[in-house]
């Protein structure tokens, strides 16, 4: 499979490259030098486009068949400066980044209905569709460099103003850059800046 002259292919047990991924490397807000981190890589392919793009980016999964995934994705487009890391969110960071991408798990998902399985990570939001965006905009400011940005996709159905408030009370400018109406929900891509 091709998207904008990347090849990719999807695995079994990974979350396949969408809409919402799509409007994720359509928009990134991206410079030559940052260093750039992407929480739940998935195939690989945001990362892959980023890494065209910027000195470095580091790419994170909590499903080690995504990881696999996106390393042989990574190796289909040569990329060289795409580091994996196995973590849930920040688990295992230590660095400060430019740019903090996340396509979140933003379905709100009834306890009844939850399966506890790595795959239904990528979009099992609990049952607000909100418990992993709320972790991490809680935790990701530790992550950013000074006047860093965070790119963050989610959908109506998981609020998008009181993820623009979250991000307001903590120091940032924060406002939707990209929408797509899909059946019933706006899926929204949300650009976050540090400024204090």
């Amino acid at each position: 499979m091709k998207y904008n002259g990347i090849e990719y292919n999807e695995c079994k047990e990974v979350y396949p490259p969408a809409e919402d991924t799509f409007m994720l490397m359509d928009n990134l807000v991206i410079k030559e030098t940052d260093s750039v981190l992407e929480i739940g890589t998935g195939t690989g392919l945001v990362s892959i486009c980023a890494s065209a793009q910027c000195e470095k980016v580091t790419a994170t999964d909590i499903n080690p068949h995504a990881l696999k995934c996106a390393e042989a994705n990574i190796k289909l487009n040569s990329r060289s400066n795409i580091a994996l890391i196995k973590s849930d969110l920040f688990e295992n960071i230590e660095d400060r980044y430019d740019l903090i991408l996340f396509n979140t798990p933003y379905l709100p998902v009834m306890e009844e209905e939850h399966v506890d399985d790595e795959y239904s990570k990528a979009w099992d939001g609990g049952e607000s569709g909100r418990e992993v965006i709320d972790r991490f905009i809680e935790q990701a400011p530790e992550y950013l460099k000074k006047d860093g940005k965070i790119q963050l996709v989610q959908s109506s159905f998981s609020d998008n103003e009181k993820t623009i408030e979250y991000f307001q009370k903590i120091g940032f400018k924060a406002e939707i850059t990209a929408n797509e109406h899909m059946f019933f929900e706006d899926i929204t891509l949300i650009t976050a800046k540090k400024i204090r």
